[in-house]
């Protein structure tokens, strides 16, 4: 473990690190502009699958990709789409269970080589759940193995030791989940009513929630 000395910085080094700052925000934003250049049908099959699903979406991950599978998960829920997230790791010892033959499961990883989540393939396959990936290609074990591949390739990551730490690619994994729990939701006529019962406790919420009381006691 390496522990850092608090350093004063100079107006030099400040000017430094909010000017690499602003690259590295710039560089995700690039990478968000090529995956937008990667949308193609496998979106819209993605999109008619979910809107015509008669059980649940499940969002599976593990690592970075687990905790923007949970931020997918929450975003689905709260726009009117009931969403869970199975841990990879965990549905190989007991979470499968959750999981029926009616459910989308939403896999993302960007490889697509993770052991983990490969092992879900098969126990998904018997019980019958639609399967659609998040990977960086559609030539990986999983973009092939799934009934929908979305490609979400954003190389290069931004961190300086070259690609190691999940960045632009867990970014763009977020931003296409925003895309299709926010398009989903429009296709589903969620309004501003729906919203305000996911979100009760909220300022938003209650606003919403004291609008609606008042018109419906004015009928």
């Amino acid at each position: 473990m390496v522990f850092y000395e608090e350093k004063e910085y100079t107006m030099l080094d400040r000017e430094k690190v909010l000017a690499e700052c602003k690259k590295k925000i710039q560089l995700e934003a690039e990478a968000l502009m090529r995956v937008s250049e990667q949308v193609d049908d496998a979106y819209a099959d993605a999109v008619d699958r979910i809107l015509n699903c008669k059980g649940r979406l499940i969002i599976t991950g593990l690592g970075k990709t687990g905790h923007v599978g949970k931020k997918i998960a929450a975003s689905f829920a709260s726009l009117g789409t009931q969403a869970y997230f199975v841990h990879s790791c965990e549905s190989l010892h007991g979470d499968m269970g959750m999981i029926g033959p009616d459910d989308v499961v939403i896999m993302i990883s960007n490889s697509g080589k993770s052991q983990e989540i490969l092992n879900m393939l098969p126990p998904l396959k018997i019980i019958g759940s639609t399967t659609i990936s998040i990977t960086k290609s559609k030539d990986n074990p999983l973009a092939l193995a799934t009934d929908i591949a979305i490609q979400a390739n954003a190389e290069p990551e931004i961190d300086h030791m070259g690609g190691l730490a999940p960045t632009a690619s867990s970014t763009a994994a977020l931003a296409i989940g925003d895309a299709l729990a926010t398009v989903v939701s429009e296709l589903k006529g969620f309004t501003r009513n729906d919203f305000a019962l996911s979100h009760p406790g909220g300022a938003l919420g209650q606003q919403l929630l004291r609008e609606y009381q008042e018109r419906i006691s004015k009928q």
